[in-house]
């Protein structure tokens, strides 16, 4: 028997897939839990329109994330951050993912999860620095950060 996968199914199929399962095993465990539904035209054509429509929203969210890349890529794209500071250039403190965050919504208006930044430790130093952040599965970018003091 064909059927399609809703949901996971170690050892069996993954959610998405059409496969073919024993008759028994389908009708017992699999439709009876709602693991999978039968494999008819109906529900293939159905399951069609949702890989595409998911292709669709992915290559726009590639799109947007290729573009916010860009952006930040440019010259006159720097993230500007005070924090007190001694007189050797050391901060009294840090500067944590969740403020280049802020300052990017602050002065660019540009929404972007503090998590996507790939800030190792925080920066502890006046100065530019240079921020890698995952804006996407495909797409990586770089923050410039100016920490000036206060």
């Amino acid at each position: 028997m064909k059927v399609i996968f809703l949901a996971d199914v170690k050892g069996k199929g993954k959610k998405g897939e059409v496969k073919e399962v024993p008759t028994g095993y389908a009708q017992n465990y699999l439709l009876k839990n709602n693991l999978a539904k039968e494999a008819n035209k109906g529900a293939i054509a159905e399951l069609s329109a949702q890989k595409k429509a998911q292709d669709k929203k992915d290559a726009e969210n590639l799109a947007a994330a290729q573009k916010q890349a860009d952006f930040l890529a440019q010259e006159d794209t720097v993230v500007e951050l005070t924090a007190k500071a001694g007189e050797d250039g050391r901060l009294f403190g840090s500067i944590p993912s969740k403020q280049i965050a802020d300052g990017l919504k602050k002065q660019y208006d540009l929404k972007l999860d503090k998590r996507k930044i790939e800030l190792e430790n925080p920066i502890r130093a006046l100065g530019y620095t240079n921020v890698p952040v995952k804006l996407h599965t495909q797409v990586s970018g770089v923050i410039k950060v100016h920490v000036v003091q206060e």
